[in-house]
């Protein structure tokens, strides 16, 4: 008798946990508005992670910021209360190491990332963001970026010379655009909108997607393509959050989040042409920037970066090279 009593104990015990291993919700964050690639990404993952998790687990996506900002959701990962974030620009105030991706110019092309992605990032990238508790299950894409601004077109940097303009918190972007003779202010995305509409800021910086999404074109007279920098996604999780997680749900998130790549590239190549040929039939006034001008004026940022981050030149040296 004792010993069937203390099988209905255990079976008892027993059962809420398979009950919660059943029903795993995992709670990723963006704060990407509908359209954006950082969205679509986000949707793409978690509809095939799900097909293949059959029940083990599900995955919720919450955009829009309704987390909180990236800063906000990478403390969250670490308190267990978000599961994943997919942040971008942020990642630079995580560890300096990722400022590299802060470099003007730096990123020629998709194939170049890629090139980066296996050469670099795994090596000399996730060591140092292993150190802070977070662990990268994939990279993926935010975009080539543009200036929109309510003053007049920027053909060089010249052009920004006191222009009010809202950028990511990263201390590297805010140098960049000091370093261009720009007011640059860190500013949640969830906030861009209304200070372009106020004039709280005369212009902000973004890939195509966000500024599409963003509706940023309504408030904003001018857009200039300078593509001044190139910005990868990340799909974040806590390192000892995500250990907790059973092996087969683990290995599902991972490979899926590896396989999302293919399909965010893809998508972004395509958006990029069909979101610059909508936005100039909203009245926008789009010019393509001197290039050359924004290369040329952008030397002191990689010498101060190089000069304040330990491993950035070996880094840089070889991304470029990787380019060639």
């Amino acid at each position: 008798m004792k010993l069937v009593k203390l099988g209905s104990i255990i079976a008892l015990c027993a059962a809420p946990l398979i009950a919660n291993a059943q029903g795993i919700e995992l709670k990723l964050g963006h704060v990407g508005e509908p359209g954006s690639l950082i969205g679509a990404a986000a949707d793409e993952f978690a509809k095939n992670a799900n097909a293949k998790l059959a029940g083990k687990a599900k995955i919720v996506v919450y955009g829009s910021s309704q987390l909180g900002g990236d800063k906000e959701m990478l403390q969250k990962l670490k308190l267990g209360t978000v599961d994943m974030v997919e942040p971008s620009t942020v990642m630079g105030s995580v560890t300096d190491i990722y400022g590299v991706f802060e470099m003007p110019y730096l990123v020629k092309d998709r194939k170049h990332m890629q090139r980066i992605e296996k050469e670099l990032y795994w090596s000399k990238f996730e060591p140092e963001l292993a150190k802070k508790g977070y662990k990268t299950l994939a990279l993926w894409e935010n975009g080539y970026r543009h200036i929109t601004n309510n003053k007049h077109p920027i053909n060089t940097p010249a052009d920004l010379a006191g222009i009010k303009l809202r950028v990511p918190n990263s201390k590297w972007r805010v140098n960049m655009f000091k370093a261009y003779g720009a007011n640059p202010s860190p500013m949640k995305f969830s906030e861009v909108f209304t200070a372009l509409q106020t004039g709280v800021m005369d212009g902000q910086e973004n890939p195509y997607a966000q500024i599409a999404s963003g509706k940023f074109y309504e408030v904003q007279k001018y857009l200039s393509i300078t593509g001044h920098v190139y910005s990868p996604a990340y799909l974040i999780v806590s390192a000892a959050n995500f250990a907790k997680l059973p092996a087969d749900v683990r290995k599902i998130l991972e490979d899926t989040a590896k396989e999302t790549q293919a399909f965010v590239y893809a998508k972004a190549e395509k958006d990029d042409e069909a979101l610059l040929t909508k936005m100039k039939t909203t009245g926008i006034k789009v010019n393509v920037a001197d290039k050359d001008a924004f290369i040329a004026g952008s030397k002191p940022i990689y010498e101060a970066f190089a000069k304040e981050v330990p491993l950035a030149k070996e880094v840089i040296d070889r991304a470029i090279a990787l380019g060639k």
